[in-house]
């Protein structure tokens, strides 16, 4: 009897292993077919998506299917709606999968399709329309104005993901339009000719959808294409261990995402291999730039939307507040005023793909090591350079005068950031100038530029009385001045203060932290370096 009942204990247990193989064998056989969708994310990150999904879900509109542009998002566009962001918020959806979000997210993206260019021969074929409102670009439109060809990129590859993540999500007949859409966006940007390497994260992007569309198309040719391309980026990033786009709080956000579609999704264990490597890389070359006390990336900044991160949401900021608590990440209150809000709804990829910060990067974003001076090769006529100190950062630019700037093309060769007395960031970022170079060391930032130079100035409690062609009394900041300008001039820009020093040649800002005692009237000042 104690023999058979052994033998009934041990057929049970072995039972119990085969269907807790079958059991796993049936969950890692659904994780493969649908791509990481059982993935779990931690808090930070699981909360951000939640806010990106009920920030869109207050601005879609049924009718069109797709999203209202909110009042911060980008000044520049007069459209009411937003056809990439759509398809953001389409991704977003997909990743929830709450009762309902399947419908709303196949919709959205039937909507989004019908954005595209799809008459071949066109400068513009297999791009998408910005917003359904856009004109149909005439022959004589130009690039930007009339329409924007990296949509093809940046809708791509959400589709992409959709398609390796979501497969099971989506009807068989719109995944097949999605594959279209992406096979016409691809030919349309072999067919303009346009993008070069050095354009780090649309070059990145390309790389990856190029590969995705070959694989999936079976079009050797463009797979071979599509290596030569991503080891034309590699050699390029490797040169110098930086992008072409150096220190962009918003383009490095993209470099990132293209990055790990690399290391994700890329068809060969060589895309792998250098997308890891390359984005541990920008991660490295972040934390260096970057201060934790200011929760601000010092510049120079080849392309930047803004000064502080903490007023307006840059890509950067996004991912950073998916390891970094609310109160230590660089993010400004949600709404759907927030100055450029609408990249805000890009968190569905990050959430999917996931930030791998190395662990050297991680403790310097998390706090200052020490005061340091930083010099950086970008390419073989510029250099970055910078001072980072706990409440005091800048930098600048030498381009070997390569390199001009104006208030439209975002490069701010010279820029300053400190913490005020308010506890609010200032800022100063020369906005225009002939080229340039700026060198930053220990003590401040020296300037060489012929011709003039407007310098713009930000801090709560600024006065212009306080600011003289030799010296600037900044709140929290003093700034001494020797320039050779034969003229001087300020004037107000919005909220901000222009300098203008017409006819110079030579520039050099002694920079003073100025800090106000506790038990010292608001009169009593000390200084500091």
């Amino acid at each position: 009897m104690t023999n058979f009942n052994e033998t009934r204990k041990q057929s049970r247990c072995w039972m119990i292993r085969i269907l807790l193989l079958v059991t796993l064998g049936f969950l890692m056989a659904q994780s493969k077919a649908y791509g990481q969708s059982n993935r779990v994310l931690n808090a930070y990150t699981s909360d951000l998506l939640q806010q990106s999904i009920e920030l869109a879900e207050k601005a879609w509109d049924a009718q069109t299917m797709l999203l209202r542009r909110p009042l911060g998002s980008d000044a520049g566009h007069a459209q009411i709606y937003m056809v990439r962001e759509s398809s953001w918020y389409a991704l977003g959806l997909l990743e929830r999968d709450a009762p309902g979000d399947r419908q709303r997210a196949v919709g959205i993206i039937d909507a989004v399709l019908k954005q595209q260019y799809t008459t071949p021969g066109v400068r513009w074929y297999g791009t998408f329309r910005r917003s359904p409102e856009e004109p149909m670009p005439s022959t004589s439109a130009k690039m930007w104005s009339g329409y924007d060809p990296n949509w093809r990129e940046f809708i791509g590859t959400t589709f992409a993901v959709i398609l390796i993540e979501f497969p099971g999500r989506v009807p068989n007949q719109l995944a097949q339009r999605m594959e279209t859409a992406i096979e016409c966006a691809i030919q349309g940007e072999i067919d303009e000719k346009r993008l070069r390497p050095t354009y780090s994260n649309i070059a990145l992007m390309y790389g990856f959808l190029w590969d995705y569309a070959a694989v999936h198309g079976h079009r050797a040719p463009w797979r071979q294409a599509a290596d030569q391309w991503c080891e034309q980026v590699y050699r390029r990033y490797k040169q110098y261990g930086a992008f072409d786009e150096y220190n962009s709080p918003t383009y490095y956000g993209v470099d990132l995402y293209g990055l790990a579609l690399w290391r994700s999704y890329g068809s060969t264990q060589s895309m792998h291999t250098k997308g890891q490597e390359m984005e541990a890389g920008l991660w490295r070359s972040i934390a260096t730039f970057y201060s934790p006390a200011l929760r601000n990336l010092s510049g120079p900044f080849d392309r930047t939307y803004g000064m502080d991160m903490q007023s307006y949401v840059s890509l950067l900021g996004v991912w950073l507040s998916t390891v970094q608590a609310p109160g230590q990440a660089p993010l400004p209150a949600i709404a759907l005023d927030t100055d450029h809000v609408a990249d805000f709804w890009f968190i569905p990829h990050i959430a999917i793909l996931g930030a791998r910060i190395p662990d050297d990067a991680m403790r310097k974003l998390e706090q200052l090591s020490g005061e340091h001076l930083q010099r950086s090769q970008i390419t073989e006529k510029r250099t970055a350079t910078a001072w980072i100190g706990k409440d005091l950062i800048y930098g600048g630019e030498i381009t070997q005068k390569t390199k001009a700037t104006e208030p439209e093309n975002q490069f701010s060769p010279a820029t300053i950031q400190w913490r005020t007395p308010s506890g609010k960031i200032g800022w100063m970022r020369v906005v225009e100038s002939p080229a340039i170079d700026a060198v930053a060391d220990k003590e401040g930032l020296s300037i060489a530029a012929n011709g003039a130079l407007r310098i713009r100035l930000f801090a709560a409690g600024l006065r212009a009385e306080d600011i003289r062609a030799s010296s600037w009394e900044l709140p929290g900041l003093r700034v001494k001045v020797k320039c050779d300008a034969k003229s001087f001039k300020t004037e107000p820009a919005g909220a901000a203060l222009d300098l203008v020093y017409e006819g110079m040649t030579a520039m050099r800002l002694k920079i003073e932290k100025v800090a106000i005692s506790a038990n010292a009237s608001p009169q009593v000042a000390v200084i500091t370096q």
